[in-house]
């Protein structure tokens, strides 16, 4: 535990997607070393979950066989790329960030000393709207993980 001390653990359940990366890209910026757990209990808010569906499915069919963009199905791979899109990973600094970044499925033993935090606003509370699990989303455009409890 005393290896990482200028780590943070973030527990995603129950936080808005956008809000959450972008919150964890600021952060590993500033030279923080971050972990996401329970990547698949993040939320995408919408208006009908048939519309995010729809979108994801046509981003899917962009690109070409081995020449890329690659598509990620898993609800990890899914956060993962979307704070990638947040940082200037073309850059050194940038690719320095991306590499302090750890998301998981679940709750890793690995962690279990850690204190684990929350962004109140990131919470999906504050929500009006409809929204979505990742774990859903990534179930319906092909991920086979199966059922999360």
């Amino acid at each position: 535990m005393s290896e990482f001390t200028d780590c943070i653990v973030i527990d995603a359940s129950g936080h808005i997607l956008g809000r959450l990366a972008s919150f964890v890209a600021k952060k590993l910026l500033e030279g923080y070393r971050i972990f996401v757990v329970n990547a698949e209990k993040a939320v995408v808010s919408c208006t009908s979950e048939k519309s995010v569906v729809e979108e994801w499915k046509t981003f899917l069919e962009v690109g070409r066989y081995r020449a890329g963009p690659i598509h990620h199905r898993r609800p990890d791979r899914i956060l993962r790329r979307v704070v990638r899109g947040m940082l200037p990973y073309r850059t050194d600094r940038g690719r320095r960030a991306y590499k302090r970044l750890k998301v998981y499925i679940g709750f890793p033993g690995e962690l279990k000393g850690y204190r684990v935090s929350e962004i109140p606003e990131a919470k999906a509370d504050k929500l009006r709207c409809r929204f979505i699990t990742l774990a859903e989303l990534a179930e319906s455009i092909g991920w086979i993980g199966g059922k999360v409890d």
